[in-house]
């Protein structure tokens, strides 16, 4: 009953910390270009700005993994990124220079690299059944906070007064308000998270008695593709676990328990990146972030110029289409949190791709060269619109969860860090692939396409990978590999 409580307060704890994430990105980008104006900066200060924050994240996140893998700490890891946040809002708050708040970009987004060490606890902490449905609600939070950013700014915009020697306005309120916040989180997860043991790993003999088949093979009839080692291309996972330590690997790293209670291992040990990241189904799954987010934040930044070009909106029209397409972000991923206990993910990833794929063909039908009256148009955007933001849930939820059960359980804080790097280097691509091609939407809208049909063909071929390995012993390091 006690370790419930606590699972509950800790996953709260996440839920908020996530939360404040959305809330930051809400309320600082909308006013950090009149900000940057007021101090007379470039304009290509805004995307260094915007850069600089995904790129220390991008940096940082696989260190924060790996800290936490090592240490099974994660609750000192969040505390410690947590202090980059509050330090980094404060110089946004300061605002004496435009150096100053480029720094202050920088400096708050290495406490964005806390996030992978987040994925790697919930990863440690839940079921594989589970996964895909917490997944899909931490990143709902985000989603909510989005939301609530806005609103927040409908406040801060009235501030107007003076704090020591510093000005609180409309500009620099956002960059006190989340320091305060970040220094309240601080409480709260001194207060109510945990760090908890991860979930107990079945016995030997009971990881024994799973590798006996339920149903016997006849003599050379080939066994179906789950069933395989995971990682090869065709071949079969052998019937019995080769003599020796270095073959005693069980399914998502876990190494099996040594007798006689021997001193814990090191996450790390016989650990080989190429092994570990250079699989088929790792590369499908890493692609498939990097192609979603880089389109998704394309297309983010193409409907600004459209919507002012064609439709005339101004900041209160785009404002709106932004909140509910919020809404339905939210809508989609408790959709998806239904269908996960249905469905398995690599359905849910096709399902997403599928909607992806179609979005992007009506963008590159309707929206390249939009034709005809007001509402004609503004039908065409909002189909458009409405297809690309219901396609990310599926494909996000279920890329995430599923790369969580591919990849070693030891090491999940690491290798969130890097699938979130992976993601953090299409954040910064997609905007400047989009910004510069706003005049020939053709061409970006077309390579965009060109992505999503490879990843879709890449899907297709890998389908089969596309699973959690089956427990049972597949091949560890060979004695050679460990020698060197």
């Amino acid at each position: 009953m006690e370790y419930q409580r606590k699972k509950k307060l800790t996953n709260f704890t996440i839920g908020l910390l996530f939360l404040s994430g959305g809330i930051e990105y809400a309320v600082i980008l909308p006013t950090i270009w009149a900000y940057l104006q007021t101090l007379h900066a470039e304009p290509y200060f805004l995307g260094l700005g915007i850069s600089a924050f995904s790129l220390t994240g991008l940096l940082t996140g696989p260190l924060f993994g790996h800290w936490s893998d090592r240490s099974h700490r994660t609750k000192a890891v969040i505390l410690f990124a947590n202090v980059f946040e509050i330090v980094g809002n404060f110089m946004y708050f300061m605002g004496v220079s435009k150096w100053l708040l480029l720094g202050s970009r920088l400096v708050a987004g290495i406490g964005t690299g806390a996030g992978a060490s987040i994925f790697g606890y919930l990863t440690r902490s839940t079921t594989s059944q589970e996964r895909a449905t917490v997944f899909a609600a931490v990143m709902a939070c985000r989603q909510v906070g989005l939301l609530i950013g806005p609103a927040c700014n409908l406040f801060l915009r009235l501030c107007n007064f003076r704090l020591g020697p510093f000005e609180v306005n409309k500009f620099t309120s956002p960059g006190l308000f989340m320091c305060l916040l970040w220094i309240l989180l601080q409480f709260v997860v001194v207060a109510m998270y945990y760090d908890l043991p991860p979930l107990p790993q079945p016995p030997r003999a009971a990881l024994a008695e799973e590798r006996e088949p339920l149903v016997q093979h006849d003599a050379g009839q080939e066994e179906p593709a789950e069933r395989r080692s995971y990682g090869g291309t065709g071949q079969r996972a052998p019937a019995e676990p080769p003599v020796g330590d270095e073959s005693r690997y069980v399914p998502n790293g876990h190494l099996a328990e040594e007798e006689g209670g021997e001193k814990e291992k090191s996450p790390f040990q016989n650990f080989s990146a190429m092994r570990e990241y250079l699989r088929e189904e790792v590369v499908v799954l890493l692609t498939a972030q990097f192609i979603t987010l880089f389109n998704q934040t394309a297309l983010e930044t193409m409907v600004t110029p459209i919507t002012q070009r064609y439709l005339s909106f101004g900041e209160l029209e785009n404002s709106i289409m932004y909140f509910l397409c919020g809404i339905e972000v939210i809508c989609g991923f408790f959709l998806v949190r239904c269908l996960s206990s249905r469905l398995p993910d690599r359905v849910i990833l096709v399902l997403g791709l599928v909607i992806c794929n179609v979005a992007c063909v009506w963008c590159l039908l309707f929206l390249a060269r939009p034709q005809g009256s007001f509402p004609v148009l503004l039908a065409e955007l909002v189909v458009g619109v409405f297809l690309q933001v219901l396609g990310l849930p599926f494909v996000a939820v279920s890329q995430v969860s599923l790369f969580s059960k591919v990849t070693a359980e030891r090491t999940q804080g690491f290798s969130q860090g890097l699938r979130r790097s992976v993601g953090g280097i299409a954040t910064i691509l997609g905007p400047l692939w989009a910004g510069g091609l706003t005049e020939n939407l053709y061409i970006m809208l077309g390579v965009m396409m060109g992505l999503l049909s490879l990843l879709m063909v890449m899907v297709g071929l890998s389908y089969s990978y596309l699973v959690e390995p089956p427990r049972g012993y597949v091949p560890g390091p060979s004695q050679e590999e460990q020698r060197s």
